[in-house]
């Protein structure tokens, strides 16, 4: 015991050099151990063990003060108490206790715009105002700053989803998902109207593709969960589908709204319209067959169904004309396809109310409309296997039967100009066609009106060659015909249908004023949308007088020129003079021309190849300091070319004489030149950085600049 006690005193003493005197037992000397600094403890305690006496060393006071004060020098350590789990939860509550305060403090610092604590209730009301007012980025913010960060409230479910609908009228999809997957993570559960929005969102998304492929992933998602969809989310969906052009993906969805139990309605024929008018090939005979199958199912068109109808005769042509033949020009017994019994479970639900409503086949009416043969429609299965009635496919050898009549009609001597100008051929009066033309009143009372089925007589042998909108507004009865037929069913015209027809119409003065005459009586009030379409109309067809004329009557109705309206008097300057006198009046309005302006004169120049007003417009262009957009350049480049068989050694050519000093001074006009960036879509709706967030940003950017510059010196 003696030893072991020397030896942890020896240890204890440090390298210092000590002496210890310890006194033995009654017979015996006191022992005294001296710790040098130069002695291991190794020796020490072999010294110890061989009970050898050192010399004694002489006591210092000042050490035996400092005796059991060395371990501070080698050891860390001041406690060795183990930490139960209770001191470690109260450890965890204090620091949680203090992030606490922090965000209170925070939060007693932050300063809200009514200056008192607000409610999610508050904030939804905030946000639908601004959301009505066009307003989407400021909302945003309110909401992720001031509510979320600022007050640090918790969000409801109302809240996102005002957001989201915001979100998707602008086209804003990815917002509109970040939204929703926000609103997933804090542990809410969407409502039908969270829904409606998203798909509504990928319908008014700029990139149409795109947004047909988040709509599908989301429907996806929603069949995973056992999500039903009502008729708004349907009717959003199949919106989406609609504005891609995929006729078959809107058949899918209406299946899906018939297994749902939900009914038919005018808008959903709507959205089928909006598909058509995206093929622009074919449109105008799939809307017709569309508008068919609508009165087949006892549907009463609205106002919308006949704007849209009159923006496929505008925009979309017939296709071929032997199949639309053999598709328009039926009876309306047998325009409507026939219901078998094995399809009787999949019939659709109309209004109540409607009269002479038939139930919708949807696979018979897809075959139809897409001319397939009845077994290449939807999914349906027959117990007989067993085909639909020939009577709802397209017969191809009557197809053929009428291409081969058109070509011996051709080959017999019949006038080129005639074809063209007739829409339809009354077997009775084929004879006298071939006489000479036929007067309008002659030919709207021999021609039936496409859009009553009814009006579809035996004695319509075929359609002619229907190249203009005009030609597809006469096969539904011109003007007269189709504001009638709006009259039958309790319409009347509003100022987006009198527009559309003006743009459908030939511009002639007589038809201009018979539809000024329509307006007044229908008590609809011009705009200035409606002169400028007339305007654009005559532009179009080389008419600079016409259009002139137009503007000039808009003053006489004290109604003030826009830059559209120049735009639209611009197709028609295709000489320098007019083209500057343009510029010149509009300066005198106070109106500054911008690059579509620019963009109608470069056109109409370069068509003429004169590249001394392409010259001078260019100048004009650096005057008035008008950066040029995408198109200018594409047409400059076009007027900047070669013709491909150009040889200005061999021949001489007039129009391209002054060609190499156009080049030359358009590679200048590069250089010095702004470009105008085309903004993306989506800037106006994002929200701004915070301030400390770009601090951070420029005070690290400096960081890394005098890192690299201390580096390189």
């Amino acid at each position: 015991m003696l030893r072991c006690a020397l030896l942890r005193a020896a240890l204890l003493c440090g390298p210092t050099g000590a002496a210890l005197r310890v006194s033995g037992s009654s017979g015996s000397p006191p022992l005294l151990i001296s710790a040098s600094s130069a002695s291991p403890p190794l020796l020490l305690h072999r010294q110890l063990c061989t009970s050898t006496p050192s010399p004694a060393a002489p006591t210092q006071p000042e050490e035996e003060e400092r005796f059991g004060g060395y371990c501070s020098d080698f050891s860390s350590r001041t406690s060795f108490r183990r930490a139960c789990p209770e001191q470690q939860e109260l450890s965890y509550q204090r620091t949680g206790e203090e992030e606490e305060e922090e965000v209170k403090k925070k939060i007693r610092g932050f300063r809200t715009r009514t200056g008192r604590r607000n409610t999610a209730y508050w904030y939804f009301l905030q946000c639908k105002r601004l959301i009505r007012e066009n307003r989407l980025a400021e909302a945003l913010q309110l909401f992720e700053g001031d509510m979320l960060k600022g007050e640090r409230l918790q969000p409801e479910e109302f809240n996102y989803s005002v957001l989201i609908g915001g979100c998707g009228r602008a086209g804003y999809v990815k917002k509109a998902f970040q939204l929703y997957n926000n609103m997933k993570k804090q542990g809410l559960d969407p409502s039908d109207a969270s829904y409606t929005a998203l798909f509504n969102a990928c319908a008014q998304s700029p990139w149409k593709q795109s947004g047909l492929e988040q709509a599908l992933k989301l429907r996806q998602e929603l069949r995973r969960k056992n999500v039903p969809l009502n008729a708004i989310t349907h009717h959003a969906l199949l919106k989406t589908v609609a504005l891609s052009g995929d006729l078959k993906a809107c058949f899918q969805v209406l299946r899906d709204m018939l297994q749902s139990g939900q009914a038919i309605t005018q808008e959903t024929f709507q959205y089928l319209l909006m598909c058509c008018v995206e093929d622009k090939q074919q449109g105008f005979r799939l809307a017709l067959q569309v508008w068919h199958q609508m009165f087949s199912a006892g549907i009463k068109p609205d106002q919308q169904n006949y704007n849209i109808l009159l923006r496929a005769a505008r925009d979309c042509g017939i296709g071929d004309p032997a199949m639309a033949s053999a598709l328009l020009l039926r009876g309306r017994e047998e325009s409507g396809p026939k219901v078998t019994a094995q399809r009787r479970q999949q019939r659709s639900k109309v209004r109540e109310g409607t009269p002479h409503s038939k139930p919708l086949d949807v696979d018979s009416f897809e075959s139809h409309l897409l001319a397939l043969p009845a077994d290449a429609s939807a999914p349906d299965t027959h117990p007989s296997g067993l085909s639909q009635s020939t009577d709802t496919t397209l017969d191809l050898s009557q197809v053929e039967s009428l291409r081969r009549n058109d070509r011996n009609t051709q080959r017999e001597g019949e006038p080129s100009n005639l074809t063209e100008q007739t829409q339809l051929l009354p077997l009775s009066s084929r004879n006298d066609l071939l006489s000479g033309p036929p007067t309008a009143r002659s030919q709207n009372s021999h021609l039936p009106n496409l859009l009553d089925p009814s009006t579809c007589c035996s004695d319509v042998v075929a359609l002619g060659m229907v190249s203009t909108a005009s030609d597809r507004l006469a096969l539904m009865g011109n003007l007269e015909g189709f504001l009638g037929k709006m009259a039958n069913d309790g319409l009347k015209p509003t100022i987006k249908t009198i527009t559309l027809l003006a743009d459908v119409m030939e511009p002639s003065s007589q038809l201009i004023q018979s539809l000024i005459s329509v307006a007044a009586e229908s008590g609809v009030k011009l705009d200035v949308a409606f002169f400028n379409t007339l305007i654009r109309k005559a532009a179009k067809a080389g008419d600079l007088g016409g259009a002139k004329a137009v503007k000039v009557l808009m003053a006489e109705r004290k109604l003030p020129a826009n830059a559209q309206t120049f735009c639209g008097i611009a197709l028609a300057c295709s000489r320098q003079k007019d083209g500057l006198q343009l510029l010149s009046d509009m300066e005198a309005c106070g109106i500054k021309p911008n690059a579509h302006v620019f963009s109608a004169l470069i056109s109409q120049a370069s068509r003429r190849l004169d590249y001394t007003y392409l010259h001078e417009l260019l100048k004009q262009m650096h005057r008035l300091q008008v950066p040029p957009n995408e198109v200018i350049i594409r047409q400059l480049e076009f007027a900047a070319q070669y013709p491909p068989n150009y040889d200005q050694f061999k021949s001489k050519n007039t129009y391209l004489e002054k060609i190499d000093g156009f080049r030359g001074f358009y590679r200048q006009w590069l250089e010095f030149m702004p470009g105008e960036e085309t903004p993306h879509p989506w800037d106006k709706y994002r929200l701004p950085k915070p301030e400390a967030e770009q601090d951070g940003v420029s005070s690290q950017n400096q960081s890394t600049n005098s890192n690299q510059s201390s580096v390189t010196t």
